[in-house]
């Protein structure tokens, strides 16, 4: 490891942003302090995890944290045969196999011996990575999502750089970055923007969609931005290569000239790093430099919410940001990027310039939309996305059609899974009566896959009632209220602080 100061012209090596009119750099990175941060903090992480780490990858977080600027040349020894193992037991056990058709049990079989070979390939630089095999999954809008599955020997490489590099960024990211980081969840993205929204003067809400993210990321930009941190070429070499695996579909092989390979293991840390630079740097920079008001952040992967006090903040921050955006191959969608006015006074503001309610937005699965409580105070309320239920409901409609014959005990374990996981994530606050329809809508779905079985079949409601009760859960709310649970992770959050511990990411003012 080295640390490299600054350059006399103005430029600076060894992770920090370079200044050279051009150049692909990044704006210096803000430290983070223990009073910084949003919900899961680099504390409480590092509290909660830190007895799992390899001692060689504690070292490395130490000097992450303690000096930005550093640029990492040795850490290929730290994917080792242990890395890798560890890597292959975390992979997931009924995954796809790739290209190469091994799965997770076949490769299992002699599994020493061929990590030992693995092993030795990738130091001696013999590793080649495979392409990706090509797959579609439906979108809520009906579309098809491309995905690729890598061979297998791939994920486990990936998995162990993966856990390498994690040791550098989980020191560098913000706070309100949360999309796919150890420790964070969407539940911890929702608590923080509900928590930012209700407490700070938030007034106007830009809902940002960067079209095709994971398609056009420039691979020139994103290796110059793992560079500033990672100095070891073989690390760099590395992810040039799953860069460049592309991608076989119907056995045409297509090479991969931009974009990162979406379902791949390395892709959500490496969007992570190209969104750090190129937004999340910048607007932390921008809210102190420009914004006159309140402004809260929340980004999971390249979804975004950003909420102003002012209106004025708003629109020169939108006009920055796709500028910004341009000048690193990237765009906002036009069609789906929204300025709304929301907040605590959005109602009655409109109300007297003759307008309707506030218009909801969708974030992580739920609509966001400006209510009261009981006593006529505001109150954000969320709701299940309309369309992420009738997709859920018609992959179930279309499972069952494959378990029609199967006993209906077998039936009714398998339905109460399905529930039981959808209610685990929808269960929030204020959405109980979008519980509710989804599990009537599933046992409607349910009766009529009985009645089907036969012509003769005569399932009644009574029965199908009894059928609910023994195996499908209730409806219930599992979440705690988000202001709640984000006080819980962070006791030392006052809202009457200057600087308040949420900052940027929940709306600091500091």
């Amino acid at each position: 490891m080295t640390h490299e100061p600054e350059k006399s012209d103005g430029s600076i090596v060894a992770g920090k942003p370079a200044n050279d009119p051009g150049q692909p750099g990044s704006e210096r990175v803000e430290p983070r302090g223990p009073a910084k941060g949003n919900t899961v903090q680099a504390d409480t992480y590092r509290t909660q995890v830190r007895g799992s780490v390899p001692q060689g990858l504690e070292r490395v977080r130490q000097a992450a944290r303690k000096r930005k600027g550093e640029r990492f040349t040795a850490l290929l020894h730290h994917v080792d045969e242990a890395a890798l193992h560890a890597a292959y037991l975390g992979l997931k056990r009924d995954a796809a196999a790739g290209i190469d058709g091994v799965t997770w049990q076949e490769y299992g079989e002699g599994l020493e011996p061929r990590l030992r070979d693995l092993h030795d390939r990738i130091h001696r630089g013999a590793y080649r990575a495979r392409p990706s095999r090509r797959v579609f999954i439906p979108k809520p809008d009906g579309r098809q999502r491309p995905l690729g599955i890598a061979a297998l020997e791939d994920k486990i490489v990936q998995s162990a750089v993966v856990r390498v590099l994690n040791a550098i960024y989980e020191e560098d990211f913000l706070g309100f970055s949360y999309g796919f980081r150890p420790g964070r969840s969407q539940h911890d993205a929702l608590d923080a923007l509900a928590t930012g929204i209700t407490r700070k003067k938030v007034n106007w809400i830009l809902d940002a969609d960067i079209r095709s993210f994971f398609d056009t990321v420039s691979h020139d930009w994103l290796i110059r931005f793992v560079e500033q941190r990672v100095g070891d070429r073989r690390i760099v070499r590395l992810i040039g290569k799953w860069l460049k695996a592309g991608v076989l579909e119907d056995g045409v092989l297509a090479e991969s000239p931009e974009g990162t390979p979406q379902g791949a293991v390395i892709s959500p840390l490496l969007a992570n790093i190209y969104l750090h630079h190129v937004i999340d740097l910048w607007a932390h920079q921008w809210r102190q430099s420009h914004a006159r008001g309140d402004v809260i952040m929340i980004r999971y992967a390249d979804d975004m919410i950003a909420g102003f006090q002012h209106k004025a903040d708003a629109e020169r921050f939108l006009a920055a940001l796709r500028q910004r955006l341009e000048q690193h191959s990237l765009a906002l969608h036009p069609a789906k990027t929204r300025l709304i006015e929301f907040g605590r006074y959005a109602a009655e503001r409109r109300r007297e310039r003759g307008l309707g309610k506030p218009e909801p937005f969708d974030f992580l699965g739920f609509t966001h939309i400006a209510g009261r409580d009981r006593r006529g105070a505001f109150q954000l309320k969320r709701k299940t996305r309309r369309d992420r239920k009738r997709t859920k409901l018609q992959a179930i409609a279309q499972d069952l059609r494959r378990r029609w014959h199967h006993p209906v005990q077998e039936q009714g374990r398998w339905l109460g899974q399905v529930v039981r996981g959808y209610f685990n994530y929808h269960a929030v606050p204020g959405n109980l009566s979008a519980l509710r329809g989804f599990l009537g809508d599933v046992r409607r779905l349910w009766w009529q896959a009985l009645r089907r079985r036969s012509q003769k079949d005569r399932t009644s409601w009574a029965k199908l009632d009894r059928l609910a009760a023994a195996w499908l859960p209730r409806p219930t709310i599992l979440h705690p209220w988000p202001d709640a649970r984000f006080d819980r992770h962070h006791p030392r959050w006052e809202p009457g602080a200057v600087v308040p511990h949420a900052g940027f990411c929940a709306g600091g003012a500091g």
